[in-house]
């Protein structure tokens, strides 16, 4: 059997994992500190200074990459370091760091992106056209938080206001048009406010300070609305009716002149056939007429008589007799 000590460790440690029951994220941040407990609970096996490890996330965030690496405070700031896409330069500051710093990198596919900060931040006028990336950092030291009975860390801040900038490299993730030169959105941490600025050179951002960040394009200007209807505006009133109004009365127009030109043709064409038609019967009856018998008296009857055609013969009286030898 379980002891007192047993059963209490157990107890704690279920309490602690991130398979518990999840809430509903309903905002970047919340997703910054889920995705944090996750690193801090993974045992990652990160037995040299600056090697990037992956973290395990549950499946219901599928299409969120996170990677973490610890760092000496000192190390950081005197050398550097790249880690993914960003870079830090030489001489950043970290702010309160007591003797290591976990810094984890977030890469949220096009679909997280858009649900959590285009849903979140105000970016009207804008679309994002690559994923969000990003780099929170924690103590990594003995002393994790101001609470000593807190299991969290304590958040670290990044600043570059010395040397060169925090620059974030694009070039792969985002989705790429020559045709368009994306802007650099650095999304602030109350959750609303966006500040754009021109990249430091194509795909290359440069910040002071770590957070998340993205390319945006301007949108093209909606095209104006179309003028009024005379159905819309009651009947005619307005200029826009007035137009409208115009062209239907000059099509009307138009198709009664060419409705009365095609009459007008189809009836002379009828009348030419019957005038036609006419003339070919008063033909056929002037020459059956000139065809016809005379009529004559033959006693008391009166009969056709057949007009006459043969030569009448002639007697000649003159001939010459014939005498035998």
């Amino acid at each position: 059997m379980l002891n007192l000590h047993s059963f209490i460790l157990i107890t704690i440690l279920l309490s602690l994992s991130p398979t518990r029951a999840q809430k509903p994220i309903t905002s970047p941040q919340m997703l910054d500190l889920l995705i944090r407990n996750y690193t801090f609970s993974d045992n990652l096996n990160m037995t040299k200074t600056g090697e990037m490890q992956s973290v395990r996330l549950p499946p219901n965030l599928s299409g969120v990459r996170a990677r973490a690496a610890r760092f000496r405070c000192g190390s950081l700031t005197r050398y550097g370091a790249r880690i993914d896409e960003f870079h830090l330069g030489i001489g950043v500051n970290l702010f309160p760091c007591v003797e290591r710093v976990m810094l984890i990198t977030h890469n949220f596919d096009l679909n997280w992106s858009i649900s959590f900060y285009s849903a979140n931040y105000n970016l009207s006028g804008y679309q994002l056209v690559s994923p969000i990336l990003g780099l929170t950092a924690y103590n990594a030291g003995k002393k994790t938080s101001n609470n000593p009975n807190s299991s969290y860390p304590l958040e670290v801040g990044i600043r570059s206001d010395q040397g060169s900038p925090i620059t974030i490299n694009f070039t792969v993730a985002a989705i790429r048009d020559d045709h368009v030169d994306p802007l650099c959105a650095s999304f602030g941490r109350d959750g609303k406010t966006v500040s754009l600025k021109p990249p430091i050179s194509p795909y290359l951002c440069g910040s002071t300070s770590n957070g998340h960040f993205g390319l945006v394009v301007k949108l093209p200007p909606a095209p104006p609305a179309p003028p009024p209807y005379a159905a819309e505006d009651g009947g005619g009133g307005g200029e826009g009716g007035r137009v409208v109004m115009w062209k239907v009365a000059v099509g009307s127009s138009v198709g009664s002149a060419l409705a009365i030109v095609l009459l007008g043709l189809l009836l002379v064409a009828m009348f030419a056939k019957v005038k036609k038609k006419a003339r070919m019967v008063e033909m056929e009856r002037r020459a059956y007429e000139e065809e016809a018998l005379q009529v004559s008296m033959v006693g008391h009857v009166r009969a056709p008589v057949a007009v006459g055609t043969r030569t009448a013969p002639i007697i000649e009286h003159h001939f010459v007799h014939y005498k035998p030898k």
